[in-house]
């Protein structure tokens, strides 16, 4: 009996083709938006935010409050006391490190602390925003050094880590306000390995 083919299956790379369209735009095209437009995990290496967050603590970074504000859709995203995943300015000596020979600029988590509009300062050691001193039960003892107000202006933030002592943390003290375009979004949940929310 005679048999019939499909002219396309018998074409050289049509098996390619196929494993293509199957597996790279069937699944790894819904991972690759669900990791850009809406989740990803991130990983803390570091003591910056002790007692928060220690080392290896395994967070649940949300992204799509960041697409949503750029998109000029309604979101209470950023807001103070949120834990943010982010990079450092790029015009500071501390923004970029080498791996491997290889210089990049490390996302960092911190806590936000003032958010645009907002006046700042640090005042015997106490952090003031719009004139009030911020209770922070959540930072370690520590010391802080005094530092003059400034506005934040729109589209900047200041941001903290949660350990004070000193040399702990690098953030707005040493570089500076943080661009929202430099934010990927914040990250208050913690998965690993006490599961729960962190950010207050």
């Amino acid at each position: 009996m005679a048999r019939v083919t499909s002219a396309s299956s018998s074409r050289p790379g049509s098996g390619m083709r196929a494993f293509v369209r199957v597996w790279l735009l069937g699944a790894l095209l819904p991972v690759y938006l669900l990791t850009t437009f809406v989740g990803t995990f991130a990983r803390v290496d570091g003591e910056s935010m002790d007692p928060t967050l220690a080392t290896g603590d395994l967070l649940l970074l949300l992204k799509y409050p960041r697409w949503l504000r750029a998109w000029g859709l309604p979101t209470p995203y950023p807001r103070r006391g949120d834990l943010i995943i982010f990079k450092a300015p790029a015009d500071s000596p501390y923004a970029f490190e080498t791996v491997w020979g290889i210089e990049h600029r490390p996302y960092n988590v911190k806590r936000v602390l003032a958010l645009p509009g907002d006046s700042v300062s640090i005042r015997d050691g106490i952090l003031i925003v719009n004139g009030r001193a911020l209770a922070e039960s959540y930072a370690s003892e520590g010391f802080i050094a005094d530092q003059d107000a400034q506005t934040l202006p729109p589209g900047k933030l200041w941001v903290m880590g949660d350990n004070r002592r000193i040399g702990a943390s690098l953030d707005s003290r040493a570089y500076g306000l943080v661009d929202l375009k430099d934010v990927a979004g914040p990250a208050n949940f913690r998965l690993w390995p006490k599961p729960g929310l962190v950010g207050r």
